[in-house]
């Protein structure tokens, strides 16, 4: 199995399916830390990553947000003293789809490698 992190997000439309309990039970192992959130009705990845002080969280959110930029799915991201909260979710599909388990995997090793 190609690890999530080797992937790239392909382009999401509006209608796309989102990700069956099945795929949710396959992806979620690959990313251990993130817990699945429902708001407003809407499937949700989350996690809260915790850093010194921050500067360290104003990079982190900015290496996310060039990580995201350059795949073309974006989070949300809140960036405080000393941890950074990012939420993944696929607007168009208002749900989870395989992009938002691979940027998952991609911000975890984001983390790792700082």
């Amino acid at each position: 199995m190609t690890p999530l992190t080797a992937e790239k997000c392909v382009a999401c439309r509006a209608g796309a399916p989102q990700v069956t309990a099945e795929e949710i039970a396959e992806l979620q192992p690959q990313i251990p830390e993130w817990n699945l959130q429902e708001r407003r009705g809407i499937p949700q990845l989350e996690r809260v990553y915790k850093f010194r002080n921050f500067v360290q969280a104003l990079s982190f959110t900015n290496a996310v947000g060039e990580i995201a930029e350059a795949e073309g799915h974006h989070p949300a991201l809140l960036t405080e003293w000393g941890r950074v909260a990012v939420t993944w979710w696929t607007h168009k599909i208002k749900g989870l789809h395989r992009n938002d388990f691979i940027m998952a995997a991609k911000t975890d090793a984001l983390y790792g490698s700082g």
